[in-house]
Parts: C-alpha cells; structure tokens; sequence
C-alpha cells in the first residue's frame, strides 16, 4: 500500500481536498444523470459505489476526525447504502499509513530519540492504520509489543474538519432543528480525548483492572515508559479482527461464548461502572486460536451520569414502556418530550418513540436473547426507515433526546451490530455475578 509522506493539517489545505472531492461527486452526478437514461435499473447503484469510492479517497488521505466520521459511518448498516458502508468500512483497519522518515520525525520529537534507539526492534512499515493512529510492530527484551503512533495535527484539526464534515455528521446522528451545538461539543469533546495517549493509557488501565474477572477476556498489557501524548505502546496481541472471525466461522457455540463475553463486558460497564467503551467496531476486537476474546483501543470511553442512565433503562423494562403515563414521563426527563409540544406533537412523539423503544430495547424484554434472530433485524431497519423519512418529526421544533443518547446509542448500535455478526445466544443478565 502507497505510504502518506504528509498529511494536510492547515484548515485551508484540508477544505481544499473536501473541495476537491466535492467536483468528483458533481462529475458522478451528472454521469448518473445519462446512466439512467441508457440503464435505469442500475444507475444509482452505480452512483453510489463512485460517490462512496470518491468520498473515502477525499477522506483517507486527511485522516483524523474526518476520517473517522467515516469510521462511524460505516457502522450506520441501516442507514446508508451498501456501497458506503462497505467503502467506509476500510476506515475501521485499513488506510494509507505514515511513510517511515514521518513516524521516524514523530519519535524524535516527543521522545528526543528514533524508534530503534527505544526498542531492539521496529518495524518501519505499520501493521495497521486507521483514522487517528497506526500500528507498528515492535520488540524489547523478548516481548513483541504494538506501538500506536498518532497522526500529525490530528487534534488541532478537530474543530475545522467537523465544520466541514457537518451535513455528513448531522445526518449520520439524525440531528434536526436549531438546537444543534451540544451535540456537535459532544462529539467534538469526545475526538479531542481520543487524540490524548495519555488519557488513553490510563482508561485502558482502569478497565482491564474493573474487567478482569470476566472470563475469555483478554486485555495487553501497556507501558508508559514508552508512551507519551502521541504514542502508544502494549504488548502485541496475536488474533484475528471479530468481522474476519465472524464470515469463517460456523462454531455456534463457540460464537455464543464469544457473544456471551462481549454482551457481558458491555453490560458490566454499563451498569456497574457507569462508564463504558464507545467505540465497538470490529477492529476494537480480537479474536485469539484458543477463542478468546481481545479488547483493544479505550480513547473513546462515554461516561453515563445517574440523570440519564436511570430513566435511559428503565425504558429497557417491556412492562414500564407500555406504561404510556410512566413512558411519557421518562422521556421527559430525557429531553425527548418538550414542555413547549403541542398536543398533536406530544401524542405524535409517544406514539413514535413507544414504536421505536419496544424494537430497540427487545434484547431486554427476556433472560436470553438470540443474535441471530432475523425477524427483529428487520423491524430494527423497519424502524430505521420509518425515521429516516419522517417528515412530520423533522418540522418539529428542535432536537431531540439528551446529548448523552449519541454516545450511548451508538455503543448500543455497534454492540449489536457485532453480536449479529457472531450470530450469538446470550444471557441478558449474565453479567450481574461478576459484580
């Protein structure tokens, strides 16, 4: 793969290549516009692919948060095209990495040394690169070690690049309305502290030490002597990413073991620590030969505040949804419903987000849940369509739902995205004897 030798961090340069992109997707369109002419059934299908193709080549060569919108972005399966999430998808493990003098000059300057005086041995050529950091393989002292190296400007570049990516990002989190920028601080607040290794190293302490009597749970070890702001280093962990795993595999009950310690890791964090990795995209994870599960990667980590988390799963109880006193009430507290609703409104938002809470929080209605069942994939996408085309909801005033439902949602999203993915059977309430 073509290594990066620079990468754009001034906020002209970088609207440049957004612009750049943008000329690409004008081009496409007016190709479509012919296309369907001679071949109507598979035009826009065709514009998809090119505009998805288009779209990530702008984005990988920028990295950083405008690379990892479209990390995001391919998590989003019922939202977005096939072509766009596939595309996207690269960005999750693979994108063109730092060439070697750049990782060499990054090195120097935050540890005043080059990577072969501070290890026996490092590999120039990354293992893996994705939207804020790569991998680089590493040993000392007998112990193979992975070595993440941030990218340059990504954190000055936040700020610009989500003004730019904007209508991308507001579509992606169904934002509407004025009432957009506690939204955007939220998710901006959340970029920064993934760009901070430090903080990283010790969330990722802090949860392999509350996590480690989980069973079939794996966590690498990590050194801050050879850390810093910018880098990164832990023990090397052999395995295969999940979604790899997951097309090869046909081993239910190995997959219902993974599943069952991947809903209990999350479920742990959730409701015991209050505080939980936001990030569940398959190049989080490893599976290792022996079928253990490795977790990988804490900068994003959400934490839930009692405010929001007791009404936010108290929804999750079947009896208290069809409670519709007690529902509305709830979701109230979570800044769905407005005091300033009419009644058509407010009637109109019970009805929908009853509709939309009994899909989302089935998992929950009973002791065991399977993964696999298609049937409640379909109402997910149902339900995912049914909002995307709302009109009604998007003439009403505002946006809806408390900023901490961006973060939280998405872990929820992403959580079941890979336990369809492992086409697992769990226990919902497993994780309750790890406490």
């Amino acid at each position: 793969m073509k290594t990066l030798d620079h990468i754009p961090t001034g906020k002209i340069e970088r609207a440049s290549k957004l612009v750049t992109t943008g000329v690409k997707l004008g081009g496409n369109y007016i190709k479509y516009i012919g296309d369907k002419i001679v071949d109507p059934e598979n035009a826009r299908e065709k514009l998809d692919e090119e505009n998805a193709k288009d779209i990530y080549d702008g984005l990988k060569s920028l990295k950083g948060s405008a690379l990892k919108v479209a990390q995001m972005l391919s998590m989003e399966k019922n939202l977005l095209p096939s072509a766009y999430v596939d595309r996207f998808s690269l960005a999750q493990f693979s994108v063109p990495p730092l060439s070697g003098p750049l990782v060499r000059k990054t090195f120097k300057k935050y540890f005043g040394k080059y990577p072969e005086e501070l290890f026996d041995t490092f590999a120039a050529q990354s293992v893996n690169a994705a939207s804020i950091g790569q991998v680089h393989l590493a040993t000392k002292n007998g112990r193979k070690l992975a070595v993440k190296i941030q990218y340059p400007g990504v954190a000055n570049s936040i700020g610009s690049d989500l003004a730019l990516v904007k209508p991308v990002a507001t579509r992606m989190f169904n934002l509407k309305g004025q009432d957009t920028e506690k939204f955007f601080k939220e998710i901006e607040g959340k970029l920064l502290e993934e760009t901070d290794y430090n903080l990283e190293l010790e969330q990722s302490l802090t949860i392999k030490e509350q996590c480690k009597d989980i069973p079939n749970l794996l966590f690498p070890n990590y050194y801050a002597d050879l850390s810093c702001e910018k880098i990164l280093t832990m023990d090397w962990m052999d395995g295969i990413h999940l979604s790899e795993y997951a097309q090869d595999n046909n081993d239910q009950e190995k997959n219902n073991r993974l599943g069952q310690t991947l809903w209990d890791f999350y479920m742990y964090q959730m409701h015991i620590l209050k505080s939980v990795h936001a990030d569940p995209h398959p190049g989080n994870f490893l599976i290792t030969e022996k079928g253990a599960l490795v977790a990988i990667d804490f900068g994003c980590i959400k934490e839930i505040p009692e405010e929001f988390y007791t009404p936010y799963f108290e929804l999750a109880n079947e009896t208290a949804i069809n409670d519709l006193d007690f529902f509305a009430h709830k979701i109230t507290e979570l800044e769905i419903l407005r005091s300033d609703d009419s009644p058509e409104a407010r009637k109109y938002i019970i009805n929908l987000f009853h509709d939309m809470l009994s899909v989302f929080t089935y998992p929950f209605h009973g002791e065991t849940f399977d993964f696999s069942n298609e049937a409640f994939w379909g109402r997910i996408a149902g339900m995912s369509d049914r909002l995307a085309n709302d009109e009604y909801l998007r003439k009403l005033n505002g946006n809806r739902g408390s900023r901490h439902f961006l973060y939280i949602n998405r872990t929820f999203f992403g959580l079941y995205n890979l336990m369809h993915d492992l086409k697992a059977e769990v226990v919902v309430d497993n994780y309750k004897q790890y406490i």
